[in-house]
């Protein structure tokens, strides 16, 4: 009789707090979402996507504009100069003004972010406030 009343009561296990809290999580990942899940998804997508194109467009920008200036120094002080240019006078200028152009180019980074970034938030303000009042209400 005593064995046949452990067999009917089972094994049971509590798990921690801390492991209640993973397989919440855990379970999260797989349950259907809920419409305000969606939204909110969504508005969070939107805004990153506002700061990610401007972010990637800028790094682009300064890294064209950083090899460019590298390669105008190296004119200027490398004898690579000597091997497109037959004076070694006109490499030093050409170097020097290759080398500006890059610096104006890596510079205008940080303006093309900022105006990227208010472009696009002013183009997905009208839905960012329009999901926001939804999911305030």
């Amino acid at each position: 009789m005593d064995n046949n009343n452990q067999e009917k009561s089972g094994f049971t296990y509590t798990y921690s707090a801390r492991e209640q809290a993973e397989l919440k999580r855990i379970r999260e990942k797989y349950a259907a979402p809920t419409e305000d899940e969606d939204k909110m998804a969504r508005l969070r997508r939107l805004d990153a996507s506002v700061t990610n194109t401007a972010q990637a467009v800028a790094l682009v920008f300064g890294i064209i504009g950083t090899l460019i200036l590298g390669f105008g120094m190296s004119l200027c002080m490398t004898d690579l100069g000597e091997i497109f240019v037959s004076y070694r006078d006109m490499a030093m200028v050409i170097g020097i003004i290759i080398g500006v152009v890059g610096g104006i180019l890596a510079s205008l980074a940080y303006p093309i972010y900022n105006a990227i970034v208010k472009a696009r938030r002013k183009k997905l303000a009208p839905e960012i406030i329009r999901l926001t009042d939804e999911l305030m209400k």
